[in-house]
């Protein structure tokens, strides 16, 4: 599907303020926030909204990002030299690694694992400094946390007295204080529900679950070279959310907060739901609309967006038709802006189609630039995960009884589907056991490093992985997760002029990339010996490794199934925001995009690096902090 830009446009549907495309952790709270003040909002995406247990039942993340309903497989490269790509047991031939996403109404939050933890207070900081404008600064961007958590696992706060001074006293009162102030800035009145999961559903066998954790917290000691704190060890105070631990950045074993209402999946779809419920005439939501491109007008500024009224028109979809001839498009208006919250792959896809983008690219596919802007499709940044898998001496009871898929037309839920329908159960988890925060070196201002452990064999993305994570119920998974990666050497291309096609996307892992000086890869083998320390703590409840295997032993060969075998999912940072003097910026510090009026981008392609461990929290207060910048320019206080 070429662009004519001398066809005849199609015809134009207007009355619409605001055109949000995508509706995933960026796009939906958007354009549900637009219209919850009063403004007339369409949500555009390219999947649709079914709902089934896959989606619904937390311990199914794995499913649900594989189910054909509402999957996206997309396959990347995480190198270019072909020895390196072939290295990876994840590799499909011809066709490159499994990179799982979602194309339904709530994006990835269908089909991500929930945990839902917050960024340091430093990455906002960061951001701060390199705009130059102080509303990015921690203790600004804590409110939009606080906005739009609903936190279920910490009393709420109790209103203080009328008569002032008596309410200064009780919140100063060591006794009471803690009752009357909120000191953790949790938020207890948002959209979002979070809650702890319970390390004890996950495994339900108290031994062993003490042995773990006692694994865990002392290596974690010895790394140190001291004892934990109160607020760093594993005890009643464990939540990695609170305040105070942020300001502190503080290195530590947690249990981890995760977005779930009365055990089920609850995110941005059920924001989207409620406020449509709420305000139908003000929120429009079309599904199955995969956006073509943005239509400029003659002054360069953004009208409004073309797009293709057809179900799995996108080929990431595995229920696409690849033969066919192109669908009609269909054009809506947008009388005060178009914003794109497509993530991280479509939305610099869909600049390049529209002729914003780097010059080079754009002709080489016969586009006529509108706006050169060179960083679009540029800086592409991940995280870095490997995970250690090892045979237990028993199987976890948690598992035994539990088929950890979603029961078939006409069979029997089993007995943990049963617990999950009354909100109970291992369901009602994402599986996790326990998260250890830490540093891969001393000078560090904040841990870089989250490693997570659960009843289940997780080796990376692959075709059919889901079916494989709880096949066999004597496999205990710890996950390393690298933050804060110094690779911004990924890039995303056009594969063609078809909005139907993939983008083509290349990650130039570590040394391929920009980090030259192996300072991820040290970090990350330097982490899988940490946890290997912490398995031979478990001593003989830990049978074997089977992931990487006794075989690889010395750091010159965990360095290479690091490389070979590392693999990410949080792709950010290709439309970076930026100063006005920096040639590589994309939008403004208010989510502007350079050289085109009327035209945002809010989802994780702006960041100039991921905040945090785990994208989907700090996406969401983009989300919020975007909605008060765009009503303040129509004079709409919040």
């Amino acid at each position: 599907m070429t662009a004519d830009p001398g066809a005849a446009p199609p015809p134009a549907e207007t009355g619409f303020e605001y055109v949000v495309v995508g509706a995933g952790a960026g796009g939906g709270p958007l354009a549900a926030n637009l219209a919850a003040a009063g403004r007339r909002t369409l949500l555009l995406d390219a999947g649709g909204a079914e709902e089934n247990d896959t989606y619904l039942v937390p311990a199914f993340h794995a499913d649900a990002s594989e189910d054909p309903v509402q999957c996206w497989n997309y396959f990347v490269r995480h190198y270019a030299d072909e020895d390196r790509q072939r290295r990876d047991s994840k590799l499909v031939p011809e066709r490159g690694i499994l990179y799982p996403r979602a194309g339904t109404v709530g994006g990835c939050t269908a089909h991500h694992a929930l945990i839902t933890v917050y960024p340091y207070n430093s990455d906002w900081d960061a951001i701060a400094a390199e705009t130059g404008d102080a509303t990015w600064h921690s203790t600004a961007m804590r409110r939009y946390f606080e906005r739009l958590e609903r936190c279920t696992y910490r009393p709420r706060p109790k209103e203080p007295p009328a008569n002032p001074l008596l309410a200064a006293l009780l919140k100063a009162l060591p006794l009471t204080a803690a009752r009357y102030r909120n000191d953790a800035r949790h938020g207890f009145d948002g959209w979002l529900p979070t809650a702890l999961a319970d390390p004890e559903l996950a495994v339900q066998d108290k031994q062993l679950l003490k042995v773990i954790l006692s694994a865990a917290k002392d290596t974690l000691v010895d790394f140190l070279d001291r004892p934990l704190s109160p607020l760093e060890g594993y005890g009643s105070f464990v939540d990695p959310n609170d305040w105070r631990v942020q300001t502190r950045a503080l290195q530590g074993l947690w249990q981890i907060p995760i977005s779930t209402a009365n055990g089920r999946r609850s995110a941005v779809r059920e924001r989207v739901q409620e406020v449509r419920r709420s305000h139908p005439d003000l929120l429009v939501v079309r599904t199955n609309a995969l956006a073509a491109r943005v239509v400029l007008d003659d002054g360069g500024a953004a009208a409004g967006v073309d797009y293709l009224d057809e179900a799995h028109a996108y080929r990431a979809d595995p229920a696409s038709r690849p033969a066919g001839g192109p669908p009609t498009p269909r054009r809506v208006l947008a009388s005060r802006e178009v914003i794109l919250a497509a993530g991280a792959f479509n939305t610099p896809q869909l600049l390049m189609l529209s002729g914003i983008g780097p010059r080079e690219e754009l002709r080489r596919h016969g586009i006529p630039v509108r706006v050169g802007l060179q960083g679009v499709g540029g800086g592409l940044q991940d995280r870095y995960e490997v995970g250690v898998v090892s045979r237990t001496a028993r199987a976890f009871p948690a598992v035994g009884d539990c088929g950890f898929h979603a029961p078939g037309p006409g069979t029997e839920p089993d007995p943990c589907h049963r617990a999950w329908q009354r909100g109970e159960g291992v369901y009602t988890t994402n599986g996790a056991v326990v998260g250890v925060t830490r540093k891969s070196r001393p000078s560090l201002d904040a841990p870089d490093l989250f490693v997570f452990g659960g009843p289940f064999d997780f080796r990376g993305y692959y075709p059919g992985y889901s079916m494989d994570l709880t096949r066999h119920r004597d496999r205990f998974t710890w996950a390393i997760l690298k933050s804060r990666t110094h690779n911004t050497g990924g890039r995303v291309r056009l594969r063609s002029t078809d909005p139907r096609d993939t983008p083509l996307v290349n990650f130039h892992y570590f040394t391929e990339g920009t980090d030259k000086d192996d300072v991820d890869l040290d970090a990350m083998a330097e982490a899988v010996e940490f946890v290997r320390g912490m398995n031979r703590r478990a001593g003989s409840v830990i049978v074997e490794e089977l992931w990487p295997g006794e075989g690889v032993r010395g750091r010159a060969d965990i360095r290479r199934f690091v490389q070979d075998e590392a693999w990410g999912h949080h792709a950010s940072c290709t439309c970076r925001m930026g100063r006005a003097d920096d040639p590589s910026a994309v939008v403004d510090s208010d989510f502007r995009v350079r050289g085109v009026d009327r035209l945002r981008i809010v989802d994780a392609s702006v960041f100039p690096r991921i905040p945090g461990f785990f994208v989907a929290t700090p996406i969401y207060m983009i989300s919020e902090k975007a909605s008060d910048v765009i009503l303040a320019a129509q004079g709409v206080p919040r």
